[in-house]
Protein backbone atom coordinates (compact mmCIF):
# COMPACT_ATOMS: atom_id res chain seq x y z
CA UNK A 1 0.00 0.00 0.00
CA UNK A 2 1.64 3.40 -0.46
CA UNK A 3 2.21 5.62 2.11
CA UNK A 4 -0.88 8.04 2.71
CA UNK A 5 -0.30 11.87 3.81
CA UNK A 6 -2.09 12.69 7.20
CA UNK A 7 -2.31 16.13 8.38
CA UNK A 8 -2.47 15.87 12.12
CA UNK A 9 -3.80 18.98 14.28
CA UNK A 10 -3.09 18.47 17.72
CA UNK A 11 -1.57 22.32 19.65
CA UNK A 12 -0.90 20.01 22.49
CA UNK A 13 2.96 18.88 22.04
CA UNK A 14 3.27 15.64 23.98
CA UNK A 15 -0.08 14.56 22.07
CA UNK A 16 1.12 15.34 18.67
CA UNK A 17 4.47 13.57 19.17
CA UNK A 18 2.47 10.48 20.50
CA UNK A 19 0.07 10.36 17.64
CA UNK A 20 2.78 11.51 15.30
CA UNK A 21 4.91 8.39 16.70
CA UNK A 22 2.48 6.22 16.09
CA UNK A 23 1.17 6.80 12.76
CA UNK A 24 4.80 7.10 11.45
CA UNK A 25 5.67 3.80 12.64
CA UNK A 26 2.16 2.26 10.82
CA UNK A 27 3.95 3.54 7.78
CA UNK A 28 2.18 6.99 6.89
CA UNK A 29 3.62 10.79 6.26
CA UNK A 30 2.59 13.07 8.49
CA UNK A 31 3.09 16.67 8.94
CA UNK A 32 1.82 18.81 12.65
CA UNK A 33 -0.14 21.66 12.49
CA UNK A 34 -0.36 23.39 15.76
CA UNK A 35 -2.81 26.13 15.78
CA UNK A 36 -5.65 26.34 13.20
CA UNK A 37 -4.40 29.66 10.96
CA UNK A 38 -1.16 26.89 10.38
CA UNK A 39 -3.35 23.87 9.49
CA UNK A 40 -5.19 26.57 7.09
CA UNK A 41 -1.70 27.23 5.38
CA UNK A 42 -0.48 23.30 5.36
CA UNK A 43 -3.58 22.21 4.18
CA UNK A 44 -3.71 24.93 1.25
CA UNK A 45 0.17 24.19 0.30
CA UNK A 46 -0.50 20.67 -0.61
CA UNK A 47 -4.59 20.68 -0.84
CA UNK A 48 -5.20 18.08 -3.65
CA UNK A 49 -2.84 15.21 -1.33
CA UNK A 50 -3.80 15.17 1.39
CA UNK A 51 -5.38 11.90 2.27
CA UNK A 52 -6.87 12.64 5.76
CA UNK A 53 -6.67 14.88 8.62
CA UNK A 54 -7.00 14.39 12.01
CA UNK A 55 -7.71 17.62 13.54
CA UNK A 56 -8.34 18.74 17.20
CA UNK A 57 -11.09 21.19 18.08
CA UNK A 58 -9.65 23.55 20.75
CA UNK A 59 -6.84 25.29 18.66
CA UNK A 60 -5.27 28.57 19.54
CA UNK A 61 -5.74 31.17 16.92
CA UNK A 62 -8.76 29.38 15.05
CA UNK A 63 -11.21 26.84 16.27
CA UNK A 64 -11.19 23.14 14.83
CA UNK A 65 -14.89 23.40 14.30
CA UNK A 66 -14.45 26.53 11.95
CA UNK A 67 -11.13 25.21 10.29
CA UNK A 68 -13.19 21.89 9.05
CA UNK A 69 -15.54 24.12 7.60
CA UNK A 70 -12.94 26.16 5.41
CA UNK A 71 -11.55 22.63 4.89
CA UNK A 72 -14.64 21.26 3.47
CA UNK A 73 -15.39 24.30 1.00
CA UNK A 74 -12.67 23.06 -0.70
CA UNK A 75 -11.80 19.39 -0.11
CA UNK A 76 -13.61 16.09 0.42
CA UNK A 77 -10.87 14.32 2.21
CA UNK A 78 -11.97 12.73 5.16
CA UNK A 79 -11.80 14.79 8.35
CA UNK A 80 -11.28 12.67 11.79
CA UNK A 81 -12.23 15.26 14.94
CA UNK A 82 -10.52 14.94 18.09
CA UNK A 83 -11.21 16.22 21.28
CA UNK A 84 -12.09 16.00 24.91
CA UNK A 85 -15.77 18.05 24.31
CA UNK A 86 -17.96 14.74 24.80
CA UNK A 87 -21.89 16.32 24.71
CA UNK A 88 -24.00 15.06 21.89
CA UNK A 89 -24.60 18.46 21.14
CA UNK A 90 -20.65 19.21 20.49
CA UNK A 91 -20.61 15.96 18.15
CA UNK A 92 -23.37 16.75 16.11
CA UNK A 93 -21.77 20.54 15.72
CA UNK A 94 -18.86 18.17 14.79
CA UNK A 95 -20.83 16.23 12.06
CA UNK A 96 -23.18 18.85 11.01
CA UNK A 97 -19.37 21.54 10.13
CA UNK A 98 -18.22 18.56 8.05
CA UNK A 99 -16.62 16.05 9.96
CA UNK A 100 -16.41 12.23 9.00
CA UNK A 101 -16.34 10.64 12.47
CA UNK A 102 -15.47 12.25 15.74
CA UNK A 103 -13.26 10.80 18.62
CA UNK A 104 -13.62 12.44 22.30
CA UNK A 105 -10.43 12.10 24.57
CA UNK A 106 -9.04 10.18 25.97
CA UNK A 107 -9.12 7.88 23.64
CA UNK A 108 -6.94 4.10 22.83
CA UNK A 109 -4.45 4.61 20.33
CA UNK A 110 -5.64 1.34 18.41
CA UNK A 111 -9.16 2.63 18.11
CA UNK A 112 -7.83 5.66 16.89
CA UNK A 113 -5.55 4.26 14.16
CA UNK A 114 -8.26 1.90 12.99
CA UNK A 115 -10.31 4.55 12.17
CA UNK A 116 -7.95 6.60 10.35
CA UNK A 117 -7.58 3.15 8.13
CA UNK A 118 -11.35 3.05 8.07
CA UNK A 119 -11.25 6.66 6.65
CA UNK A 120 -8.52 5.93 4.45
CA UNK A 121 -10.20 2.51 3.04
CA UNK A 122 -13.31 4.80 2.47
CA UNK A 123 -11.42 7.18 0.57
CA UNK A 124 -9.72 5.08 -1.68
CA UNK A 125 -13.10 2.99 -2.58
CA UNK A 126 -14.14 6.38 -3.83
CA UNK A 127 -11.34 6.38 -6.30
CA UNK A 128 -12.50 3.60 -7.55
CA UNK A 129 -15.26 4.93 -9.34
CA UNK A 130 -16.57 3.55 -12.74
CA UNK A 131 -16.19 5.21 -15.99
CA UNK A 132 -19.95 6.90 -15.52
CA UNK A 133 -19.27 10.09 -13.59
CA UNK A 134 -22.79 11.84 -13.78
CA UNK A 135 -25.86 10.08 -12.52
CA UNK A 136 -29.82 11.61 -13.22
CA UNK A 137 -32.98 10.80 -11.38
CA UNK A 138 -36.13 12.80 -12.13
CA UNK A 139 -35.26 16.46 -11.54
CA UNK A 140 -31.72 15.02 -9.56
CA UNK A 141 -28.04 15.49 -10.99
CA UNK A 142 -25.33 14.26 -9.19
CA UNK A 143 -21.45 14.50 -11.01
CA UNK A 144 -19.02 12.52 -9.34
CA UNK A 145 -16.32 14.03 -10.78
CA UNK A 146 -17.24 17.68 -10.04
CA UNK A 147 -19.10 15.86 -6.54
CA UNK A 148 -22.09 18.37 -7.07
CA UNK A 149 -25.51 18.18 -6.62
CA UNK A 150 -28.18 19.85 -8.01
CA UNK A 151 -32.04 19.47 -7.82
CA UNK A 152 -34.41 21.77 -10.43
CA UNK A 153 -31.77 24.26 -11.23
CA UNK A 154 -30.42 24.78 -7.58
CA UNK A 155 -26.95 22.83 -6.39
CA UNK A 156 -26.82 22.25 -2.90
CA UNK A 157 -23.64 22.13 -0.51
CA UNK A 158 -23.16 18.11 0.76
CA UNK A 159 -20.69 16.70 3.38
CA UNK A 160 -18.45 14.04 2.01
CA UNK A 161 -20.74 11.52 3.80
CA UNK A 162 -23.91 13.29 2.80
CA UNK A 163 -22.12 12.94 -0.81
CA UNK A 164 -21.21 9.38 -0.88
CA UNK A 165 -24.68 7.99 0.71
CA UNK A 166 -27.00 10.21 -2.18
CA UNK A 167 -24.27 8.07 -4.68
CA UNK A 168 -25.01 5.03 -3.26
CA UNK A 169 -28.89 5.74 -3.50
CA UNK A 170 -28.27 7.08 -6.54
CA UNK A 171 -26.44 4.65 -8.23
CA UNK A 172 -29.36 1.74 -7.06
CA UNK A 173 -31.87 3.93 -7.86
CA UNK A 174 -35.34 2.64 -7.51
CA UNK A 175 -34.03 -0.22 -5.19
CA UNK A 176 -34.27 -0.41 -2.07
CA UNK A 177 -30.77 -0.10 0.19
CA UNK A 178 -31.09 -2.18 3.21
CA UNK A 179 -29.45 -0.42 6.59
CA UNK A 180 -26.73 -2.58 6.77
CA UNK A 181 -26.01 -2.29 3.21
CA UNK A 182 -25.95 1.51 2.97
CA UNK A 183 -23.98 1.12 6.08
CA UNK A 184 -20.94 -1.13 4.84
CA UNK A 185 -20.94 1.02 1.03
CA UNK A 186 -20.80 4.50 2.84
CA UNK A 187 -19.17 3.78 6.50
CA UNK A 188 -16.99 0.68 5.59
CA UNK A 189 -17.95 -2.61 7.05
CA UNK A 190 -16.06 -2.67 10.28
CA UNK A 191 -17.67 1.34 11.39
CA UNK A 192 -16.75 1.44 14.96
CA UNK A 193 -19.64 4.61 15.19
CA UNK A 194 -22.80 5.46 16.15
CA UNK A 195 -25.76 2.62 14.89
CA UNK A 196 -28.09 4.78 14.11
CA UNK A 197 -25.68 6.87 11.82
CA UNK A 198 -27.53 6.07 8.51
CA UNK A 199 -30.97 7.14 9.87
CA UNK A 200 -29.28 10.97 10.93
CA UNK A 201 -27.56 11.10 7.64
CA UNK A 202 -30.92 10.56 5.48
CA UNK A 203 -31.82 13.15 7.39
CA UNK A 204 -29.59 15.31 6.64
CA UNK A 205 -30.04 14.67 2.95
CA UNK A 206 -33.45 15.18 3.41
CA UNK A 207 -33.80 18.16 4.74
CA UNK A 208 -31.34 19.73 1.82
CA UNK A 209 -32.53 18.17 -0.77
CA UNK A 210 -35.91 17.32 -0.17
CA UNK A 211 -36.77 19.91 1.91
CA UNK A 212 -39.83 22.52 0.24
CA UNK A 213 -40.40 19.66 -3.04
CA UNK A 214 -43.38 18.64 -3.85
CA UNK A 215 -42.14 14.75 -4.61
CA UNK A 216 -40.01 13.92 -2.06
CA UNK A 217 -37.45 11.78 -3.58
CA UNK A 218 -35.78 10.08 -0.85
CA UNK A 219 -37.97 7.27 0.34
CA UNK A 220 -38.51 4.99 3.67
CA UNK A 221 -39.04 1.25 3.14
CA UNK A 222 -40.42 0.54 6.65
CA UNK A 223 -38.02 -2.15 8.36
CA UNK A 224 -35.85 -2.53 5.63
CA UNK A 225 -34.03 0.84 4.45
CA UNK A 226 -34.43 3.35 1.79
CA UNK A 227 -34.59 4.18 -1.83
CA UNK A 228 -34.46 6.96 -3.84
CA UNK A 229 -37.78 6.43 -6.10
CA UNK A 230 -40.87 8.35 -6.41
CA UNK A 231 -43.39 6.06 -4.18
CA UNK A 232 -44.79 7.51 -1.42
CA UNK A 233 -42.91 7.45 1.85
CA UNK A 234 -44.05 5.52 4.53
CA UNK A 235 -43.83 7.02 8.16
CA UNK A 236 -41.00 5.53 10.06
Amino acid sequence: MPESQILLVENEESVASFIYTELSFEGYTVEVAYDGEEALRKFSADENNWDLILLDWMLPKLDGLEVCRRIRKKSHVPIIILTARDQIGDKVAGLDGGADDYMTKPFEIEELLARVRVGLRHKKNLEKQSDRMVFHFEDLTVNLEKRSVERAGKIFYLTQREFDLLTVLIKHQRKVMTREQLLSEVWGYDFMGQTNIVDVYIRYLRNKIDRGQEHPLIQTVRGVGYSLDLMKAEDE
